[in-house]
């Protein structure tokens, strides 16, 4: 059967590294919208977005959170900078089984940007209109993408990472002992 294809809205946030300062307001304003309920506290551990600092190159590089991956990649790339090591791992947007980043502390669930969606809608992410120095930067364009029915949706990713963090059969029994 042939995939259909359709027309989509992609929301992207491009990053202007030379304007950013390192300022984490990004950070903050992020974990706050996320917080439960909004506004109610601020934990950079939870934010969608992370700053990265490159000492290598002297910048601070914002990387947003994106899909979950189950798998770890290969990357052996490491280098040293006055006496810390760094790795590919700090600049992937993605939540995986061998690193806490984009991840939600205190449940381990994998976080994804959202751009912020919310009801009402935004006109653009929080984290871009909080920026002091623009250094992010809201783009939609209009793609078109083959649609696929076997996507995970939020559940299956959610699922798919309490499983990867503490096995099958544990998360199976816990579903039970709270089912009763």
């Amino acid at each position: 059967m042939a995939a259909e294809k359709r027309k989509s809205i992609k929301k992207h946030i491009k990053v202007d590294v030379d304007k950013c300062n390192g300022c984490r307001a990004c950070e903050v304003i992020c974990s706050a919208f996320h917080s439960t309920p909004k506004y109610s506290g601020s934990n950079p551990a939870r934010s969608r977005i992370r700053l990265v600092y490159d000492p290598v190159k002297d910048i601070y590089l914002p990387v947003y959170a994106g899909q979950y991956t189950p798998s770890e990649c290969t990357s052996k790339v490491r280098y040293t900078s006055d006496g810390k090591e760094y790795d590919d791992c700090a600049f992937c947007r993605a939540s995986c089984p061998s690193r806490d980043l984009f991840k939600e502390p205190d449940s381990g669930l994998s976080v994804t940007c959202d751009m912020c969606e919310s009801d009402p809608p935004l006109k653009e992410p929080m984290c871009v209109q909080w920026c002091l120095n623009d250094a992010l930067i809201y783009e939609e364009r209009e793609e078109e993408v083959e649609t696929d029915e076997s996507k995970p949706d939020e559940m299956e990713t959610a699922v798919e990472s309490l499983v990867d963090r503490y096995g099958m059969d544990k998360l199976i029994e816990t579903i039970a002992r709270m089912a009763k």
